[in-house]
């Protein structure tokens, strides 16, 4: 049963990466286009002055920025893993493996995860698996990877839309808090493109959690994977369920506990990384985009989309009047549309009232 589950998985994974390649960002779904930062047409920066360097889980990054999960187990998986690492040593960002679970069942997939730090030997690393892992298959996962930290994904609605996909969610957050009494690295809990409200996220923190990874609606849907995974044509009901990107940083943002967010979720460019952190967020992560620029050109193509993203994100600082990474939380911004509005019925729309209109 063991074996069988494992094929299984290392199908699935594969399914994944090639429906993951044909899904694309959509800014209207993820709520970016209804924030707008105010542009500083007297910005008295120098851009080589721009500072966009950050600390993350105590290690000095030179921008913002982590590739986000994408996969392991297959030899494909294992050498999109080997690329993303060598790309994210090459620029001192962040990254996150893909689900661990496979290498936890079958010791056979194991090399294809821990290569990462063997690319990367010092630079900052994620495990990752289910929230609802018992603890000691997450010890064996940060054990794997030597990791700065552990990703735990709530996936609800994907396994919900899988034929073969868990269906009892019971004692999940008891299990993170557990998990979160066990380890000695900082657990990050993630979501995988469905969001996370400001109630859950205050669920989270009293049991332990201080980070999270929104992983809003409107980037690479799991949902529609499962669907074209299944052959099936007509759009099913979990494809449109969720919380947009850019409301779930926003929601989490106008609580009073100190969460530290990750933005990832149909982040395509510069400008989204701008507004996700203007809204709340430490960390901005790709994943999408990152496993598109591999399918083009390999780690070329890979470095291309990070150089122009660093280059344009400075920029943008600039352009807002914004000289390093701790003043983006402080510029002006405005929110409108269907995003305010949701803001609004859900009382977390004040918070960004006292920066609107602030003099440059």
């Amino acid at each position: 049963m063991r074996n069988n589950n494992s094929e299984q998985r290392l199908a699935r994974k594969l399914d994944h990466l090639k429906f993951a390649q044909g899904l694309y960002a959509d800014p209207i779904k993820t709520g970016f286009n209804d924030v707008f930062l105010i542009h500083n047409a007297a910005s008295s920066l120098a851009l080589d002055e721009v500072d966009i360097s950050c600390f993350f889980l105590q290690k000095k990054l030179a921008a913002p920025f982590m590739i986000n999960a994408i996969s392991g187990g297959p030899p494909l998986a294992g050498e999109i893993n080997r690329s993303l690492a060598r790309t994210a040593r090459r620029f001192n960002i962040a990254m996150a493996v893909g689900s661990q679970k496979i290498a936890i069942d079958d010791r056979r997939y194991r090399d294809s995860f821990s290569l990462v730090r063997k690319e990367n030997p010092t630079g900052v690393i994620l495990a990752n698996l289910s929230a609802l892992s018992p603890v000691e298959d997450v010890l064996t996962a940060i054990e794997m990877m030597e990791a700065n930290g552990i990703q735990l994904h709530l996936n609800l609605p994907q396994e919900l839309a899988m034929k073969e996909g868990d269906r009892n969610f019971k004692g999940m957050l008891e299990n993170i808090a557990r998990i979160v009494e066990s380890t000695s690295v900082p657990v990050i809990v993630k979501e995988v493109g469905f969001g996370i409200s400001g109630n859950t996220a205050q669920a989270l923190w009293e049991r332990g959690v201080a980070y999270l990874d929104v992983g809003g609606y409107g980037g690479t849907n799991f949902a529609t994977i499962e669907r074209q995974r299944q052959n099936e044509l007509s759009p099913t009901v979990f494809e449109e369920w969720g919380i947009p990107t850019a409301i779930s940083l926003a929601e989490i943002t106008s609580l009073s506990a100190p969460i530290k967010l990750i933005a990832s979720g149909g982040i395509r460019n510069a400008l989204d990384a701008l507004k996700a952190m203007a809204l709340g967020a430490e960390l901005v992560a790709f994943a999408g985009s990152c496993l598109r620029a591999l399918s083009q050109e390999k780690e070329d193509s890979l470095s291309v989309f990070f150089n122009d993203l660093i280059y344009q994100f400075r920029a943008l600082s600039l352009l807002v009047g914004s000289g390093s990474i701790s003043e983006i939380s402080n510029i002006p911004i405005i929110i409108t549309g269907k995003t305010r509005q949701w803001l609004e019925q859900r009382n977390a729309i004040q918070h960004y009232f006292k920066r609107t209109y602030m003099n440059f």
